[in-house]
């Protein structure tokens, strides 16, 4: 039992009371014990749709009955009223007639007032109609015998006394009984007798039994109507949360909760009328925003304007790669659709920041190149050595020595070249390492003599400059290798001269078609047979929309295409 130990300890420590005193109370509380927990222990086995339609049958069973029960005492009084009322109206009528006025003045020697009362009380159906003068002394009643004899039951005394017309209850001759009395008055206005018109009280229990019985009728009735119900309602309950129980909804909730915060990427959450409905701890984060109070509920645009999930709301279609600005940071968000029975009820959208991918991506892509640089060098170099060590074996010893010379030069005129024009080593580094594939491909390379990047500012990416020399130049290098019948040449040219960053890249290649200028920075779109293409040109279209830069494509003097790409110094 919750706390039981420490009355225990206080009861033990503080000495205030007997041991007597300790014992009986610890006594109690094991007694109760038991007796707290039992109806926890007898619903525990049930499942929550059985524990729901017990909880709403015991509800609408306590209800209606106590709606029963009111029902029911408020028609037992309202029919004593009507048939008191009813009573009474026979009464004052009774007393109204004439004849009984004049007869029991004289006595009534002829029993006219007996044959007139009978008559009435047929009619109306009441028990009886006793007419009695001042001194209560019967002149008519349901049984002859006992006519001149006096009223019983001692409630005539406000009629006869006071002149008063009113309803009571009183044990007569025949019985309890429900009766209207009402005082007979001479032409003068003095009281010369009395009415009584009476209903057994046994008859008035009856058709009140008639009467509740219909009412406990329709109880029952809605009672089962309303147990159909419960089974019912729970039944869709159930269905609607997945036929879990509350207890797994619970476990649910808590692992989504620990999921969704040990995800680095933000995830917000909206429903079919763009409200915020969820957002975890790194969205919370990017937003700069101290609890999700500040963002549960409130409008997607009022946050993340332009995001595209409305798209995804509207059409049911995920996107996935979409580069949002918020505030001034990038991101990347991956959003998809909530569907539910064939309906979309909201989008879920994951997000993270463009520059921690753009450092993995620099990571990969130094790695990439690095590893290319090796791999073209490796194979390079094994041919010219197989070269050099056939031309000795054969005894051309000048040649061998005039290739070892012209391949020297040539690398260590490339090498020389970046080191003066190309002060960053990253973009010197992407730059050998595809002039030793163009080596391997067996591509003539060349970088125009009066190239120079050596003024980029610091605003400016060099992994985005990476990524629009190194996919240029590879582009240019396939286009060149798969060109047949023509010269094989690429050819670079940078400047930073003035305002802008210029850099050219042309090849020999087949050119880009009529038209095309625009498809082909598409993802997807590539003229190379290869799964997973045409993803170069795409980046250098975001990483210069990034720089606020631009590209066009026009004819080189080598016979293909012309590549002219310019960034803007500031912003």
């Amino acid at each position: 039992m919750p706390g039981y130990d420490n009355i225990h300890s206080r009861l033990r420590v503080s000495g205030k009371r007997s041991d007597d005193d300790y014992t009986k109370h610890v006594g109690h509380l094991k007694a109760m014990k038991p007796k707290k927990r039992f109806f926890r222990s007898f619903i525990k086995p049930f499942t929550f749709q059985t524990r729901m339609i017990l909880l709403v049958t015991v509800l609408i069973i306590f209800q209606l009955g106590l709606m029963g029960m009111i029902f029911t005492h408020s028609i037992a009084e309202l029919l004593e009223d009507q048939i008191g009322k009813r009573a009474l109206r026979v009464s004052q009528t009774v007393s109204l007639i004439p004849g009984i006025k004049k007869r029991l003045i004289e006595g009534d020697p002829e029993g006219w007032i007996q044959e007139v009362a009978e008559d009435i009380r047929r009619q109306t159906g009441a028990e009886f109609i006793v007419v009695g003068d001042r001194e209560g002394r019967r002149y008519s009643h349901p049984k002859p015998d006992r006519l001149g004899k006096f009223m019983v039951g001692g409630d005539n005394a406000l009629a006869l006394k006071e002149g008063r017309s009113y309803v009571s209850k009183a044990v007569g001759t025949l019985g309890p009984s429900i009766r209207g009395k009402t005082p007979i008055l001479s032409d003068d206005g003095d009281i010369v007798g009395i009415v009584s018109v009476g209903y057994l009280i046994e008859d008035v229990n009856s058709i009140i039994k008639q009467r509740q019985r219909v009412v406990y009728f329709y109880v029952v009735v809605l009672i089962v109507v309303g147990i159909w119900g419960a089974v019912v309602i729970a039944g869709k309950f159930k269905s609607a949360i997945f036929g879990l129980e509350p207890e797994e909804i619970a476990r649910l909730f808590t692992e989504r909760s620990a999921v969704l915060e040990s995800i680095r990427e933000g995830i917000i959450a909206i429903d079919n009328e763009a409200n915020i409905t969820m957002a975890n701890q790194a969205s919370l984060d990017n937003l700069k925003l101290e609890t999700d109070s500040e963002i549960i509920g409130r409008k997607l645009d009022d946050l993340f304007p332009r995001t595209g999930m409305m798209k995804v709301l509207e059409t049911g279609k995920p996107l996935f790669d979409r580069m949002v600005v918020i505030g001034e940071k990038e991101m990347i968000f991956n959003m998809v659709p909530i569907t539910h029975d064939g309906k979309i009820g909201g989008v879920v959208a994951t997000f993270r920041r463009k520059d921690e991918i753009d450092i993995l991506a620099r990571e990969l892509s130094h790695v990439r190149e690095y590893s290319e640089m090796l791999r073209a060098q490796t194979h390079e170099y094994s041919n010219k050595l197989h070269t050099v060590a056939g031309l000795i074996q054969i005894g051309a010893n000048q040649e061998a020595l005039d290739l070892v010379s012209k391949e020297t030069t040539g690398y260590q005129s490339i090498i020389g070249f970046l080191t003066s024009a190309v002060s960053d080593p990253l973009l010197s580094g992407i730059i050998l390492g595809k002039y030793n594939r163009a080596q391997e491909m067996k591509v003539e390379f060349s970088v125009d003599e009066g190239s120079s990047l050596a003024d980029v500012p610091q605003w400016i990416s060099r992994e985005k400059i990476i990524t629009i020399l190194g996919n240029l130049l590879d582009n240019a290098l396939e286009a060149t290798n798969s060109a047949r019948g023509r010269g094989r040449a690429v050819r670079l040219s940078m400047t930073d001269m003035g305002k802008h960053i210029i850099i050219e890249v042309e090849d020999s290649g087949s050119g880009v078609a009529e038209g095309e200028e625009e498809k082909i920075f598409l993802p997807g779109i590539s003229s190379k047979e290869r799964p997973h293409g045409g993803m170069g040109l795409h980046l250098v279209k975001q990483a210069l929309e990034s720089l606020e830069g631009n590209i066009t494509i026009g004819a080189s003097e080598l016979g293909g295409a012309l590549f002219t790409v310019i960034i803007p110094k500031e912003r």
